[in-house]
């Protein structure tokens, strides 16, 4: 399956999900409905992916994690915050460069329509 009909896939999941919850709750609520969901669907999702992070050849220890991982192309990362702020949508652009991963997706839940709350992002590898 391509990362376009993945996305089709979760933006679906994000939907239902929303209109059973709406706004207002834990990111790890929405997280882990978000990977039941998709699970329903068919697909693999993996939560609380480590990111692998290489400085001059050397794999350094830190603590980066990916909220999910789905079949191992696109990731998505959750936000249940007041406003997304420009260093959420620099970090999953960093998060795809260091996976060399084509497609992300940043959410956030905490919106009135969660049409405002979804954002695609590309790795222009």
């Amino acid at each position: 399956m391509e990362e376009n009909q993945i996305s089709f896939k979760i933006r679906g999941a994000i939907f239902k999900v929303f209109n059973f919850f709406g706004p207002g709750l834990l990111e790890s609520v929405y997280v882990a409905a978000l990977a039941a969901e998709l699970r329903k669907e068919g697909l693999t999702v993996r939560k609380e992916v480590p990111v692998p992070v290489i400085f001059n050849e050397e794999k350094l220890e830190v603590g980066f994690r990916i909220d999910l991982l789905v079949e191992e192309k696109v990731i998505i990362e959750v936000k249940s915050i007041e406003a997304i702020a420009p260093v959420h949508h620099k970090q999953i652009l960093t998060y795809l460069k260091l996976t060399g991963c084509k497609l992300g997706i940043l959410i956030n839940f905490n919106v009135e329509q969660i049409n405002d709350g979804i954002h695609r992002k590309v790795n222009n590898l």
